[in-house]
């Protein structure tokens, strides 16, 4: 779009058509491609089947497991409420013992995590003092070390403690996390400024307050980050559990479930194959409710300090 503008000569005092050309503003288009929705459309598929092929089992009898194809609902019977009395009934109810021992070992062990987690992260990032170099190489250095390798000297530690075959010998290792340590160190360096901390500071504020008060709000795409990934790791937790506890009344749901899954193996005991299916569909809810609800306090803080302004 072309318009003309008028301007004044001061030696002649005419004036001359000067045209102006409008250009719109460029926007560039969103880029495709086949290949990458291809792929994308693959790890969706792989990710979901075993979603889907829990959620369709779960609606079949142990005869209809066994003679039906496991894509596919089962043409005799629709037993999914029937599984899910009896999974909640079977053995006196300890699916509800075994629920309830990994909501405690969530609460206590991750809770507890993120909150060390997140205290001693904003430490390590807003404080200076004597050896804080060798804090940081020792926590890399425990984030590269998998739990399975520390599971036995743990077990040998507890052992002498007196601790085995008790819920503190699950909580107390799952209060420890190198990487939600690791996370909150590098979120708060980025998202809490120096400067506000100082101002604070100036106007008299004390340490736990600024932290509570200033810190706190600015870390919550953190600290909510550090949570999921700690109630992932607890709730899924196996071989700690496996090797620290012989009661079935603390199990975890995990090896609650396992236990129900070799009983086919153990002569003169029931398969119940259909509960323990059940029992896993039921076993992710929760996790992917916490996920559905923390989503959009998550996903505000992917992006924290990314850019620099």
């Amino acid at each position: 779009m072309t318009t003309t503008v008028q301007s004044s000569s001061s030696s002649s005092g005419r004036t001359a058509d000067v045209p102006r050309t409008r250009f719109k503003p460029y926007r560039r288009a969103p880029r495709r491609s086949t290949v990458l929705t291809l792929l994308t459309g693959l790890v969706a598929i792989y990710s979901l089947i075993p979603l889907v092929w829990l959620v369709i089992n779960a609606t079949k009898t142990q005869q209809g497991l066994l003679s039906s194809f496991g894509l596919w609902f089962d043409d005799g019977e629709f037993a999914l409420w029937s599984n899910l009395r009896q999974t909640f009934t079977y053995d006196d109810g300890v699916f509800v013992r075994w629920l309830g021992n990994t909501v405690m070992y969530v609460v206590v062990g991750a809770g507890g995590a993120t909150l060390l987690s997140t205290l001693a992260g904003y430490g390590l990032a807003k404080f200076n003092f004597v050896g804080r170099r060798a804090v940081f190489a020792i926590v890399i250095g425990a984030v590269a070390v998998p739990g399975t390798a520390l599971a036995v000297p743990t077990f040998l530690m507890f052992s002498k403690m007196g601790l085995t075959n008790t819920p503190w010998s699950v909580i107390i290792p799952s209060l420890v996390s190198p990487f939600g340590l690791y996370l909150m160190w590098t979120f708060s360096a980025q998202a809490v400024p120096d400067e506000m901390l100082e101002a604070a500071r100036v106007d008299g504020a004390g340490e736990f307050r600024t932290f509570f008060r200033i810190s706190m709000p600015l870390l919550g795409p953190g600290i909510v980050t550090a949570l999921l990934f700690n109630m992932v790791v607890t709730w899924n937790n196996y071989f700690l559990p496996l090797i620290m506890l012989k009661d079935p009344d603390w199990y975890p749901l995990t090896i609650g479930l396992n236990a129900w899954n070799e009983q086919a193996q153990t002569a003169g005991s029931e398969a119940v194959f259909n509960l323990v299916i059940t029992g896993s569909l039921l076993t992710i809810l929760p996790l992917l409710a916490a996920f559905l609800l923390l989503q959009r306090y998550w996903q505000s803080g992917l992006a924290a300090g990314s850019v620099k302004e």
